[in-house]
Order: C-alpha cells, then structure tokens, then sequence
C-alpha cells in the first residue's frame, strides 16, 4: 500500500469512466480505470516525476463483468505510455498519446485493451 503523504504533490487520483460507445450509448459508470499518476501544472503526465517516483504510479482496471486488474504505469522508449499487469507484453494496455492528452475534469483520453481502442472520460482528479 502507498502511503500519500510520500507521494510529490504533483501526484493525483485520476478516475477514467468508459464513455459512450456503440452499444452503450450513456458509456458505462462501472468501467474504467483508477490512476495514481503524477500531473503537471497543465494536467499532462509528468515523465520527470514518473522517472523518479515509477514504483507509485499505480493503475487499477476496474469492470462490474471482471475482477479488478492492478499494475502500473510505464513508458516505452519513444514516449508511449501504456499500463502494465504483468510480465511480458500481451496483457499491456497502450494509452492513444497519454502524454498528449489532459487529465482534467470532462476531458476525453483513448486506451486500446483486448476490445480495441476504447475513449474514457476523465471523470475526477483529486489528491489521493
């Protein structure tokens, strides 16, 4: 367990909600992902920090149909962030330019799992 009070204030609890898709067309509040990531002053993910602190940047996938999948955050050379449950590489869930994107309220970012690529909303971000 990761105590906050060790964590850089840079760190935050981001909660991603499926959002609506084909099928579902008001997205899905029981699917999504819980993140323990460290955000810059724009809300983008903050490599420097991740660099020093890769051991707290958590990630739990969360369904109502599956059990609750917990890893991490990493990057690729090159920049690609993706989470990360496992050894090896088939169970990686590549994030669509994380480092791009915004981690703030009602933004939008795209995660690609074993159902393909998939849009989450950005739901909460708050200190942990």
């Amino acid at each position: 367990m990761i105590d906050p009070k060790s964590l850089s204030p840079k760190f935050k609890h981001v909660r991603l909600l499926l959002a609506r898709e084909k099928g579902r067309p008001s997205g899905d509040r029981e699917e999504g992902y819980d993140l323990l990531v460290p955000l810059d002053a724009e809300g983008r993910l903050d490599a420097a920090e991740w660099k020093v602190h890769q051991e707290s940047c958590r990630v739990r996938r969360f369904s109502a149909n599956e059990e609750d999948r917990i890893g991490q955050l990493r990057r690729k050379p090159g920049g690609q962030w993706f989470f990360d449950y496992a050894e090896g590489e088939s169970d990686d869930e590549i994030g669509f330019r994380l480092g791009e994107e915004q981690f703030i309220t009602g933004e939008y970012v795209s995660v690609s799992d074993k159902n393909g690529m998939r849009t989450y909303q950005v739901a909460r971000v708050e200190q942990p």
